[in-house]
């Protein structure tokens, strides 16, 4: 009704204001065709009598023009109500018309924050509402959520400072305990058990240092756009990066289909696109089959990859973006951050990740970036 959705307040609003006017009318109708409504009065024949004439005719001629007064006033009576119908068949238009223009001129300031709430993004918790006018409900309501807004801002600052802080100071004991491994392992005649306990020791340093790695590349890419943004080319980074996992994807005997675009090119910082694309294509080659299969395509709108595999569920799949979210045992090699770090990347780059279970067994994984403007 009117644009409105059902259930919606600017619809209660509407049915509030409509059946107030109308009731209105209606008790205003009602007390006037009270107040017209009068009675025949009838009166007595009395004086003098025209010559000639019976009592008994004056009284029939007299009950003659009370009739005609009371077909007169029954008639009136009935234009009256035909007119007071018409007349509530009009105002019930004009009150929901009114109505609808009254909760809307009400609701125009909550529609506004409403919609400026819903373009502030954790990328963009630096944006107020700032909403200016008198010091009324509407203003508290905008200032407390702006107050809400410097709370989060501060936070998600806070937490980005101290994940990069943090995973930077922890370079330092692991780079000192990897070069005591190296030490103890380089001594003359090492023991076997000290050469097995470093070997071990080492495979979890360098877990730890991959994992930090990946926590200082999340918080980069959750800082906002890159600074040393210039024209990448996708293709390119595709290429590096099977060339990295060569090894890995002849030791699964991977089949590994690639489709690229004449036109791949976006724009965005090197360093962020090339782990963003490295981390797709570790992903389709460490949780793949032997013998599987992967397939990339490229497009002027990003980027396409494909594995075959078993079929997984759509709600697990969801969450793999979320950090340390990983799909069933065969997973707990990896930090848990590969797919975290392909949304944040692709987000601070103006696009997005979406994970699709394939009906027919295996993962897509679609991203979506802004091709680059050219210059008319």
């Amino acid at each position: 009704m009117f644009g409105l959705r059902s259930g919606t307040v600017g619809l209660r609003f509407t049915i509030f204001y409509a059946v107030g006017f109308l009731g209105s009318g209606i008790g205003l109708l009602g007390l006037t065709f009270l107040l017209s409504g009068g009675r025949v009065t009838t009166v007595a024949p009395g004086g003098n009598r025209p010559a000639g004439e019976s009592l008994a005719a004056v009284r029939q001629h007299v009950r003659q023009l009370e009739d005609e007064l009371a077909a007169v006033h029954t008639q009136q009576a009935r234009q009256l109500l035909v007119g007071a119908l018409l007349a509530l068949i009009v105002m019930a238009v004009v009150s929901l018309l009114l109505g609808r223009v009254l909760a809307g001129r009400v609701l125009r300031p909550l529609r506004l924050i409403t919609g400026a709430t819903r373009r502030i993004s954790a990328d963009s918790l630096d944006r107020r509402l700032a909403v200016t006018g008198p010091a009324d409900e509407v203003k508290d309501l905008a200032d407390t959520i702006d107050e809400l807004l410097d709370r989060l801002e501060a936070s998600f600052t806070a937490q980005r400072r101290f994940v990069a802080n943090a995973s930077h100071e922890l370079r330092t004991p692991l780079a000192t305990m990897r070069a005591s491994l190296d030490v103890a392992v380089a001594k003359p005649d090492p023991a076997p058990s000290t050469v097995a306990l470093a070997d071990r020791l080492r495979t979890q340093v360098d877990r730890v240092d991959h994992l930090l790695d990946g926590f200082l590349v999340l918080a980069r890419a959750q800082h906002g756009a890159p600074a040393d943004a210039t024209t990448v080319d996708l293709g390119e980074l595709i290429g590096a990066a099977l060339h990295d996992r060569a090894v890995d994807i002849r030791r699964k005997s991977l089949s590994v289909k690639v489709d690229v675009a004449s036109a791949t090119e976006t724009r965005g910082s090197p360093a962020l696109l090339a782990r963003m694309v490295s981390n797709v294509v570790d992903n389709a080659v460490a949780h793949n089959e032997d013998g599987g299969w992967i397939g990339i395509t490229t497009s002027g709108t990003g980027l396409l990859v494909e594995t075959g595999g078993p079929v997984l569920d759509q709600g697990r799949v969801d969450r793999l973006a979320q950090p340390f979210e990983r799909l069933g045992a065969e997973r707990t090699g990896s930090s848990g951050l590969g797919l975290s770090i392909v949304s944040a990347i692709a987000a601070a780059h103006g696009g997005r990740l979406v994970l699709t279970a394939r009906p027919e067994g295996g993962l897509r994984v679609a991203i979506t970036l802004p091709p680059v403007q050219v210059a008319s």
